[in-house]
């Protein structure tokens, strides 16, 4: 086993940053949509996610020109919007430098010249005494004047928690008259940090759809530090941001112990309005440990009403400026699928996320019928979560009839779909038709009456029996004036 995934697992006590008396830090998270910040191999800071930091910071002012060093910052944070103010205070900052995290070396380096006992493989001590160098090889010499090196092994022990290092540290120069201990608000983004939406729907059994619906926030550190008691504001929403995340330096991360679960009395979020955005703030403080996802309630569960759909769209659409008159555009690959989704209204404004879609099976376990991806839904709003392939239900689809008289600026043709379906229970498939010859159309014939018609979707819905067949025979006449045609 690598004597760094050890060693950060076993010297896992981080310094956190001095915050003033009835102070808290305060993170407001925006949304992160990749997935690498929420995967569970935890190989190293993330630089996705936005989160911008709000924390005070205790100083010991001596008044004139002074350097003042913070550390515990994040791996990635972005030096050119970080700020440090002194409310009521005149004393300003002169210049900043951030010296950037570096990992598990660092972490090493940093405890040269301390007391430190070295752990074998085996969890046994096997030196005592000062780091002298740290490393590939450690040189540690004990009370005797001794000096040992030590090529593998698989932790450090040191007395003092706060010497590992850990995250990028900021030099201030400050100057002003005021002397005496003050507090300072410093303010950031960082990246490693977001959230985004977890929802389960949990169908319930029987002909009418309604299922159990679960709302959660699924919020993911991976920025090289660790925060506690934090108070948290969660940003639902595009925020636009032009520059590139800072890309952090990589190292292996350890093992943190999972959060306590929220009474769901004191978990419902407080809403609002951030401009354009929408805020969920949490009511009580939560521990983010470095290298985990924890999940906090949006909303109490709920029993919502849906609507199950076979849908059938062979995605062929009108992409030209002539009417096409050749006979043959072509058909839908054999076996295109009949594709199962939910559907329903959201109760509220729900942030994009995923939506995991269950049903009890008949040996009483939970299972899962499919996972789709919920964009930025407001209150009121159909949403659409596609679950996968109906197994039992396939297409075929033909073309039955096709003239075409450029003279007359006249096409016609005739469409054929054939539906079967093998399961023991009668299905209603929704066929999303897509004229796709020209843009102006009309339905000539058709032997099931259409449910929806658009300029560029004609619907269908057609009930086929159990363990049986259905036929849709439709035609479309396609006509222009020579004006159209540029």
């Amino acid at each position: 086993m690598s004597r760094r995934i050890l060693a950060l697992a076993i010297a896992s006590a981080v310094a956190l940053p001095a915050l003033a008396a009835g102070e808290r830090t305060s993170l407001t998270l925006y949304r992160a949509d990749g997935d690498q910040l929420f995967a569970t191999n935890g190989d190293a800071v993330s630089a996705e996610g936005y989160a911008v930091v709000h924390e005070r910071r205790s100083f010991d002012l001596k008044g004139g020109t002074q350097d003042l060093s913070i550390d515990g910052l994040p791996s990635a944070l972005d030096s050119e919007a970080l700020s440090l103010r002194f409310p009521g205070k005149d004393t300003r900052v002169l210049s900043q430098r951030l010296l950037l995290g570096q990992g598990f070396d660092g972490a090493v380096a940093g405890l040269v010249g301390r007391n430190v006992t070295v752990i074998g493989d085996g969890g046994q001590p096997i030196a005592s005494g000062t780091l002298v160098r740290g490393g590939d090889a450690l040189v540690v010499r004990d009370t005797g004047g001794q000096a040992t090196l030590i090529r593998n092994y698989s932790a450090l022990r040191a007395t003092d928690a706060a010497d590992f290092a850990r995250g990028s540290t900021l030099q201030v120069r400050v100057a002003g008259s005021g002397a005496g201990s003050t507090s300072a608000q410093l303010d950031y983004p960082t990246s490693g940090i977001g959230w985004r939406g977890a929802y389960v729907a949990t169908l319930a059994p029987g002909d009418t759809c309604s299922m159990n619906f679960t709302a959660a926030a699924s919020i993911a550190n991976r920025s090289g530090r660790d925060w506690k008691d934090v108070s948290l504001k969660l940003v639902a929403g595009d925020a636009n941001r032009a520059k590139a995340a800072p890309q952090p330096k990589m190292f292996m991360a350890r093992a943190v112990a999972a959060p306590a679960p929220m009474a769901m009395e004191d978990a419902a979020p407080e809403q609002a309005t951030l401009g354009d955005l929408r805020t969920y703030t949490l009511p009580a403080a939560v521990d983010l440990p470095d290298g985990s996802v924890t999940q906090t309630p949006l909303y109490e569960s709920r029993t919502l009403a849906c609507e199950r759909k076979a849908v059938y769209d062979t995605g062929m659409r009108y992409y030209n400026s002539r009417p096409r008159t050749e006979p043959d555009i072509g058909q839908p690959a054999e076996g295109t699928p009949i594709v199962s989704t939910v559907g329903f209204k959201a109760f509220d404004a729900l942030p994009a996320g995923y939506v995991r879609v269950l049903t009890v099976d008949r040996d009483g376990n939970a299972e899962l019928l499919g996972e789709g991806r919920l964009d930025d839904t407001p209150k009121n709003k159909d949403a659409t979560i596609t679950l996968g392939n109906a197994f039992d239900l396939t297409a075929k689809r033909e073309q039955t009839s096709f003239t075409a008289n450029e003279a007359q600026h006249r096409i016609d043709e005739g469409t054929r779909i054939v539906l079967s379906n093998a399961s023991d229970v009668k299905r209603t498939v929704t066929l999303r038709e897509h004229p796709a010859r020209w843009r102006a159309w009309t339905v000539v014939s058709s032997s099931v009456k259409p449910t929806k018609s658009t300029p560029d979707v004609l619907e269908f819905n057609v009930e086929v029996p159990a363990n049986g067949s259905a036929t849709l025979d439709y035609a479309l006449r396609y006509t222009w004036s020579p004006g159209d045609i540029k």
